[in-house]
């Protein structure tokens, strides 16, 4: 049976009123187009269209209509109903009306770069390890930053009041075909992770947004609103979103090397060495938001410095202590707020760089850097992530590398955004002035 007639036995048996076909901008916001069941033939034929004037990041309203190509690999049916009855999902690419791929459509950047990677002979794997905060809604609705537990790091219940919650975002999400490895309540109250199977590249990006999706969508049922922002709460542990990496070459751990130092392959050393070059840059793309960078401060675990390590979890890398097929490196500084197609993107286009020009990284530091002071760290020659986010899109203004992995399109519509973004909130007079000047002066 072919994919696209077991779509529609699937749709028949689970009586699917609708489907959407979703896409996400170049923030990583999801958008979709909802049709009726009986235009399925049309939409997988790519003949939906949309107005890509009217998306962030996209096209001019001159230039507007884009279409939407389904991924049949990424139907789903969403284990919940509305009123209208059971409704299903694509994935979908954007393309132009010339047939060609849009290239401000973050999926196909990824896709792009994955094939660079095909043509080095690689295949790149990925975990990722989303947290979030659950908070409480006000008598309007809106969101809060209150939450009724006091729980913290793998705490059960009764004291983490959230595992209810939790538990149903679980059912949902392996109703939608997810592998769960693990999930628990997180160091901060109202914050929890939930850790799904590694997969491709795409695969995961993909998963990632529609684990986002739910986990608001189920959160919303509660009453209760879910929020992937960094770093919500003053004095509390931020969320990050720890993506875990490997390539595969030939079907075999490219990472791995029993015989050689530390049991890591020199393409595992020179992927290190790429992404530690060009972080900076990368912070831009992994660590989107103004609010980020309140998160990648020293004291809440959140990685500051560039450079790795086997043994702790302050440096930006560590490599997990398993080795052989599961040998892989966890970069810890991405944040969920990020668009996992394009995080996914620079990450690979810095490995990958490492391996091309041989980038061999510093020896790993085993110590913990928060307890080393500033001179200590210089003397090593350590230095530390971007502090704002001004400063990062100004270094992935100087990165060629990592500005041609995004390419024209995305990389001046990012830019744009992200400086305006700065702009306005350096103009904002904060609370926290009104608190500390208002007053004295």
């Amino acid at each position: 049976m072919s994919k696209i007639n077991e779509i529609q036995e699937l749709i028949k048996k689970n009586q699917v009123k609708y489907i959407r076909l979703q896409f996400t901008d170049i923030f990583g916001i999801v958008k979709n187009v909802a049709i009726p069941v009986s235009q399925l033939d049309k939409a997988v034929a790519g003949q939906i269209m949309f107005d890509g004037s009217s998306i962030d990041g996209f096209t001019r309203i001159e230039e507007s209509d884009m279409y939407l190509k389904p991924d049949l690999d990424s139907f789903t049916i969403f284990p919940w109903r509305s009123q209208q009855g059971n409704i299903a999902r694509f994935i979908c690419d954007v393309y132009g009306p010339n047939g060609v791929p849009f290239a401000g459509s973050p999926r196909s950047v990824l896709k792009k770069l994955v094939k660079e990677a095909e043509k080095m002979g690689f295949v790149m794997k990925v975990g990722s390890e989303p947290e979030f905060f659950i908070f409480h809604k006000n008598k309007d609705g809106r969101a809060t930053t209150k939450t009724h537990e006091k729980a913290g790091y793998f705490d059960l219940a009764p004291v983490d009041l959230g595992e209810e919650i939790r538990r149903d975002i679980i059912i949902a999400l392996e109703k939608m075909n997810f592998e769960i490895e693990a999930y628990h309540h997180e160091v901060a109250p109202g914050q929890h992770e939930i850790d799904f199977k590694y997969a491709d590249a795409l695969k995961t990006a993909d998963q990632i947004i529609t684990f986002k999706y739910v986990v608001k969508t189920i959160a919303a049922q509660h009453n209760l609103h879910a929020t992937f922002m960094p770093k919500p709460i003053y004095g509390e542990s931020g969320s990050g979103m720890h993506l875990h990496q490997s390539l595969y070459k030939n079907d075999k751990n490219a990472f791995y090397a029993a015989t050689q130092k530390h049991q890591l392959s020199k393409t595992a050393l020179y992927y290190i060495g790429g992404i530690l070059k060009h972080a900076p840059a990368v912070a831009a793309i992994t660590n989107p938001l103004v609010n980020s960078y309140k998160r990648l401060v020293p004291g809440y675990e959140a990685p500051v410095y560039i450079s790795w390590s086997k043994a702790n979890r302050s440096p930006l890398i560590r490599v997990p202590a398993i080795r052989g097929d599961s040998t892989r490196i966890e970069v810890r500084n991405p944040d969920p707020a990020c668009n996992p197609y394009l995080a996914l993107t620079v990450l690979l286009k810095a490995g990958l760089d490492g391996i091309e020009n041989k980038i061999e990284p510093p020896e790993p530091i085993n110590k913990n850097l928060y307890a080393m002071t500033n001179s200590e760290r210089e003397k090593i020659g350590i230095n530390s992530l971007p502090v704002n986010l001004k400063e990062a899109i100004s270094q992935l203004e100087k990165d060629e590398v990592i500005k041609s992995a995004l390419g024209k399109h995305v990389l001046h519509k990012y830019l744009k955004a992200k400086y305006y973004e700065w702009k306005v909130y350096s103009q904002q007079i904060h609370a926290w002035e009104h608190d500390q000047y208002l007053e004295i002066f």
